[in-house]
């Protein structure tokens, strides 16, 4: 069984973007989401894959991803998904020994720029670079999976 173990913060400043090793582009689009579990299609670059996450808040969650055809997930995000789309340039920040991914949204959640990181196992204790603020990984808004359903550009006073 995979389950995926990440934390999930905001930003304090633009610092980090001086330490990026690489950027990726993502466009992803839901096909369900339910009270336990959503299925998405993502693209970056030449490749494709089908996700299954639970939905499960906070640190740890179960998540199956499959590679797919590219020609198949460019007509499902176009025909199946529900918009908005997901768009995001993926920034790779390697510090303290741990991967960063910092997600910088686009379209209707533009201006929003959350940071991940994936552990290895439960209570893993990480550094806090500098550049982190507040942790939202029990904020349900901040899950790309509602920012789909409502975007970061619909919200008010945050």
């Amino acid at each position: 069984m995979a389950i995926e173990i990440e934390h999930k913060f905001l930003l304090s400043s633009d610092d980090w973007r001086k330490y990026v090793s690489h950027s990726v582009k993502y466009r992803q689009g839901y096909l369900s989401s339910q009270a336990t579990s959503s299925i998405r299609i993502r693209i970056s670059n030449d490749e494709a894959w089908l996700n299954i996450k639970s939905a499960t808040v906070g640190t740890h969650r179960h998540e199956y991803e499959y590679p797919i055809p590219m020609a198949d997930a460019s007509e499902i995000l176009k025909n199946l998904c529900r918009k908005p789309l997901i768009e995001k340039t993926r920034h790779f920040v390697t510090e303290n020994n741990h991967l960063w991914e910092i997600d910088e949204f686009e379209g209707d959640n533009q201006g929003l720029i959350v940071a991940e990181i994936e552990l290895d196992t439960i209570g893993q204790s990480f550094s806090k670079p500098l550049w982190l603020g507040r942790e939202v990984t029990d904020d349900l808004r901040y899950y790309n999976n509602n920012l789909a359903s409502h975007p970061y550009s619909e919200w008010h006073n945050d």
